[in-house]
């Protein structure tokens, strides 16, 4: 199984970023898959879930601004991410939600400065 994240990077507060993460290795049309991430110094937070249905699910922090998809086709999940703020600045990292858990991508680094 294997989760590869892209897509993050240094943007000015307002701006945009869109997160992808492609999977292996797992049925991926029938999982749910979402992201979490990690600020220096703060444990791992829920960010926004997807299910198989397409069904989203958002942490407060995100609702609004973040907007999470699945293309079954390319095995790819992304979130879109909009008015970023210097709050959003953390690791963020996909996950898929099997049976024996969840199992977690590497990480891409979001930084929000001016």
């Amino acid at each position: 199984v294997q989760l590869q994240a892209s897509g993050g990077g240094l943007v000015q507060p307002g701006g945009s970023l869109r997160l992808s993460c492609a999977a292996s290795g797992i049925i991926f049309s029938s999982s749910i898959m979402g992201w979490y991430r990690q600020a220096p110094g703060k444990e791992r937070e829920w960010v926004a879930s997807i299910s198989s249905g397409r069904r989203m699910n958002y942490a407060d922090s995100a609702m609004g601004r973040f907007t999470i998809s699945r293309d079954n086709a390319k095995n790819t999940v992304y979130l879109q991410m909009n008015s970023l703020k210097p709050d959003d600045t953390a690791v963020y990292y996909c996950f898929a939600r099997l049976s024996g858990g969840n199992v977690w991508g590497q990480g891409t680094q979001v930084t929000v400065s001016s």
